[in-house]
């Protein structure tokens, strides 16, 4: 995740950074000069159409559909940021759990119980870093999906499923053992079951992509829109469109580009949420709790 100073415009504007939307689409912006220098060229070369012929409405065309389309570019950013922040809040709710979780077993614990505390030291912050790294497995990409996947292990274990259960066995045999109370464990099991929520939140977020029609249509709602732009407006801008029809490109699929980067917030982009730092965190303070 990049931490930069909102208040640098210098920086913002001049600095590319290798998962900028403007080095993605050097290719494609290329591609739509040359497609408009053709159709320039065509009409005003070849056809030899005067500013009196039927084309030129044809921006009109574009006035109107310009509208829908950013509409639903705007919803399209505002859902993907949606998922971004719900990931971020699920993850600053984990932060929470194991500190309450920390706080709670160093009360509960006695200082002379070393083994216990040194258990816990280990396997709360173990939940974390088991749980970051199976966001950004094959197994949550493709959990929910319908052809089948041999060239991947699909049927491992649910690893945060595995470290709660153990945490859990862990507390249910200090109940056992009398070293700690009814309501004790029954405290401590609530914290156990946020771990479990906030798990299945993050895997609804990583398993459950923005609609697939829904995508492919915005992309070729813009690419439809941004090649038949110079048909209409050649007539009252000339070859300049070979410079015009690019920049509106950049901005529609720049729209595009950042929604798709931000929609999966568990991955290892730039915008992506820093997950090992957060991680290590919460293993610094449940290790500072805990204490021996």
């Amino acid at each position: 995740m990049t931490i930069y100073n909102s208040k640098e415009w210098f920086k913002a504007v001049f600095y590319f950074h290798k998962s900028d939307s403007f080095r993605k689409l050097l290719p494609y912006l290329l591609l739509m000069a040359l497609i408009s220098w053709g159709i320039a060229y065509f009409e005003l070369e070849y056809l030899k159409l005067s500013e009196k012929s039927w084309l030129k409405n044809i921006n009109m065309v574009h006035n109107l559909l310009g509208f829908a389309l950013s509409l639903l570019l705007v919803f399209r950013t505002n859902t993907a940021y949606d998922r971004w922040w719900e990931a971020r809040r699920q993850w600053g709710a984990l932060t929470n759990v194991c500190r309450s979780m920390a706080i709670k077993l160093d009360a509960y614990l006695s200082k002379t119980d070393k083994g216990s505390r040194h258990f816990f030291r280990k396997s709360i912050p173990l939940y974390s870093q088991v749980l970051s790294g199976f966001l950004r497995s094959d197994y949550t990409t493709f959990m929910l999906d319908s052809a089948a996947h041999p060239e991947l292990d699909l049927e491992q274990k649910h690893g945060p499923n595995q470290v709660a259960s153990m945490i859990f066995r862990y507390v249910n045999g200090l109940y056992t053992d009398g070293k700690i109370t009814g309501d004790q464990l029954i405290v401590i099991n609530n914290e156990i079951q946020s771990l479990t929520d906030i798990c299945g939140a993050c895997e609804r977020i990583k398993n459950t992509p923005i609609p697939y029609s829904y995508s492919s249509f915005i992309k070729k709602f813009i690419v439809l829109y941004v090649v038949t732009l110079p048909v209409g407006f050649v007539f009252s801008m000339g070859y300049f469109v070979i410079a015009a029809v690019p920049f509106v490109f950049y901005v529609l699929a720049s729209l595009e580009l950042i929604a798709e980067s931000i929609e999966n917030p568990f991955g290892t982009d730039a915008d992506d949420l820093p997950l090992e730092q957060m991680a290590g965190n919460m293993k610094k303070h449940v290790q500072e709790l805990l204490y021996a």
